[in-house]
């Protein structure tokens, strides 16, 4: 599932857009937007795109106009003049079929980007609100990090590292690979860490981010494969704990994660 590692992966082959015109919009999908085609076309076509960026987990695709940013839900994936960013995604269909394209622009050169998805997740908007989004995990500070939990803070700590005002880009995957790797128990209170405990989660999102970016995506960590009743934590032997957290399925090793 796209998390912030599969976004960025996205961003870096979306940097070939640069310096080239919008020829056509079309959207096969018209749940993927809810400005539908006429506005998109109308707002895109002759411009141009500058560099890509991304926060959390949207891409955003800045041009001469408006700026389009691309959500890809669960199972979204890019592809730009016949290239992809991503293999098969953990919990997503492989491959790219035509049925499951959702929005796609023609450029002046004859090259074109297509958004695929299979479960229909996927959305794309105009000019969208960055702010309400919190700092991007892969460049959070400490500083923003106790912020984001909040001293005192009685939520779980899992469901304040999942919300996206609080910390953008962390998914599912990403969280428990990170708490599993920092030994804290994902539904402790956000607020009741202590400053050796703060840094050390701070220090394994930072390593773990860069890990999977480096690994090709989300899904390469060590405890995802063991996502499954009756797995053992391959750090200490113990019986995996499977919990929901969050509102999400949550993988954890009572023994270690404290």
């Amino acid at each position: 599932m796209p998390e912030l590692v599969e976004v960025e992966l996205s961003r870096q082959l979306a940097g070939a857009l640069a310096g080239r015109r919008v020829r056509s919009v079309e959207v096969p999908d018209p749940y993927a937007s809810p400005l539908g085609p006429r506005a998109l076309a109308q707002a895109l076509i002759g411009t141009e795109f500058g560099l890509p960026r991304r926060r959390g987990k949207l891409l955003l695709l800045d041009t001469d106009g408006p700026t389009l940013a691309l959500h890809f839900g669960m199972s979204g994936r890019l592809r730009l003049d016949g290239r992809t960013a991503l293999g098969p995604l953990r919990y997503a269909p492989s491959g790219l079929e035509v049925r499951w394209l959702r929005f796609s622009l023609g450029l002046e050169d004859g090259g074109r980007l297509e958004l695929f998805d299979p479960r229909r997740l996927a959305r794309v908007t105009l000019d969208p609100d960055e702010e309400s989004l919190g700092p991007d995990a892969a460049t959070l500070t400490l500083a923003q990090l106790r912020s984001a939990l909040g001293r005192g803070h009685r939520s779980a700590l899992k469901a304040c590292l999942l919300d996206q005002r609080r910390v953008a880009g962390i998914g599912n995957l990403i969280c428990d690979e990170v708490l599993w790797r920092s030994g804290l128990a994902p539904s402790r209170p956000a607020g009741s860490l202590g400053e050796t405990e703060l840094h050390r989660l701070h220090r394994q999102l930072r390593k773990t981010i860069a890990l999977l970016l480096d690994q090709g995506g989300s899904h390469t960590g060590t405890l995802t494969p063991l996502r499954r009743r009756g797995s053992r934590c391959p750090k200490d032997g113990s019986p995996l704990a499977r919990s929901v957290v969050g509102n999400r399925t949550t993988y954890w090793c009572p023994a270690h994660q404290r």
